[in-house]
């Protein structure tokens, strides 16, 4: 069984809300938006990710005979409420930011159109792809900006929560700027270029840690990464460079030496003189360990020979900040706006569009938030991807995702680049018609907020 394909993968609250609905037969067109209420500590930016997998699930979304009959004999739902859910299927329309955007609190990354029962369903599964993938794609991106021109490696699946959670984190750190994963089944699934070395238990299941390494590069004779930590790193080093020539006679190329503990950035500078005493100037220093966005800062601003880093628990956990405020909210009900007002929790009603201006350098200058129609300068960000209930166009490929991330990060300000919170957040303004909704929105039904004031 697949739990990704089954629209009982939900919270309990989707189908008793829907059974209510049926009952009521309020099945008029809904608009839902997904947007996140604010940062975590450290982040200025997020990067969107994960709309292929939501429209996926969009597109085939269908109860199954197993499905049903569970909903009919768990006495929990109305007497043909089974039958409802047979017949439902997502036929509204998405627009959504485009997968590798930088986006900010506030601004509605993906907005849903359709019958109240289908929009209301899909919450739970839409936010549970968008929220994992972005919070990725956002840790993966952090360490892009602080270890540029590196190849950052994915090497979390062992580490990850979860089988899909494992896949769709290579996916999120491919698109964010990393350069590959370890993960199988993402480089056959999706094309992500694969990456690995040796585990430390090759080496020590051979009598002698040259044997190994000349046992592994002889399988893999283009440019192999042979591990020499097992023991004593140095000396791991200085075996690679007297098997080299044996080696290079054969036709194998020894590419790289991957360190995995100790102080790395030290080592990195003891095994790099090793190597280019040893004529192994080409050789390439890898890194993994343990490592998050704050230790590659740390080898970059040190000038730390290693040229790539495997970026694993920190990066698929997004360790220092494991989850995103993000929510999935009513704007628009039967022609009419509608506003969440709960204490901390407001809403900006309607729907809603992003413009998005930039500075004479091309840099991020401030977004505006509007209503959808309300004409204003910048680029809109939100754009159709789902009509009827099908996709507008072929899925993106992921090197386009790539590119639009790599330029999006080229284009933040220098200050949002940072590791830490910057002391002047990055400014989304919310346009005078969109006050105006939500003051129209409030007098029918009691006293603006104080934060509207």
């Amino acid at each position: 069984m697949n739990p990704a394909e089954s629209p009982l993968l939900t919270d309990l609250y989707q189908l008793t809300m829907l059974d209510a609905y049926h009952a009521r037969g309020m099945e008029a067109t809904a608009v839902f938006e997904l947007f996140v209420r604010k940062l975590p500590p450290g982040r200025n930016f997020l990067v969107a990710a994960g709309l292929e997998q939501a429209l996926a699930y969009l597109e085939q979304l269908r109860f199954s005979a197993g499905d049903l009959e569970w909903v009919q004999r768990s006495g929990r739902f109305s007497p043909g409420f089974a039958a409802c859910l047979a017949r439902l299927r997502f036929t509204g329309e998405v627009h959504a930011m485009r997968e590798g955007t930088v986006f900010f609190p506030g601004e509605p990354v993906l907005r849903v159109t359709a019958p109240l029962p289908q929009a209301q369903l899909v919450e739970t599964r839409v936010i549970n792809v968008i929220h994992y993938e972005t919070l990725v794609a956002s840790k993966a991106a952090r360490c892009v900006l602080a270890a540029p021109g590196r190849c950052l490696v994915d090497f979390g699946l062992r580490r990850a929560h979860g089988a899909e959670a494992g896949m769709l984190a290579a996916r999120a750190s491919y698109i964010a700027g990393f350069s590959g994963t370890a993960t199988v089944l993402a480089g056959r699934e999706m094309g992500i270029p694969l990456f690995g070395t040796m585990a430390h238990s090759f080496v020590q299941a051979h009598d002698d840690e040259a044997a190994a390494f000349e046992h592994f590069a002889a399988l893999h004779p283009q440019g192999t990464t042979l591990l020499v930590d097992t023991y004593d790193t140095e000396a791991g080093a200085r075996k690679v460079v007297a098997l080299a020539g044996r080696l290079r006679e054969r036709g194998v190329r020894v590419g790289g030496v991957r360190l995995d503990s100790g102080e790395l950035g030290a080592l990195a500078v003891s095994v790099r003189r090793i190597l280019d005493e040893g004529g192994l100037g080409d050789t390439t220093i890898f890194a993994s360990g343990n490592l998050d966005e704050y230790r590659l800062r740390e080898f970059t601003a040190a000038g730390a020979p290693i040229d790539g880093y495997g970026v694993g628990s920190s990066l698929v956990t997004s360790g220092d900040a494991p989850y995103l405020d993000a929510v999935y909210k009513l704007q628009e009900y039967a022609g009419r706006a509608r506003r969440k007002r709960s204490t901390g929790k407001a809403t900006w009603p309607g729907r809603k569009q992003v413009y998005r201006h930039r500075d004479a350098r091309g840099r991020l200058a401030h977004d505006v938030v509007s209503v959808e129609g309300d004409e204003q300068t910048g680029t809109p960000l939100l754009v159709p991807v789902m009509r009827k209930g099908r996709r507008l166009h072929a899925a993106e490929s992921l090197e386009a995702m790539r590119e639009r991330a790599a330029a999006e990060l080229a284009s933040l300000p220098e200050r949002l680049r940072a590791l830490e919170d910057s002391a002047e957040p990055y400014r989304v303004e919310i346009a005078p018609a969109l006050r105006k909704l939500a003051a129209e929105v409030d007098r029918a039904g009691g006293e603006i907020p104080a934060l509207l004031k």
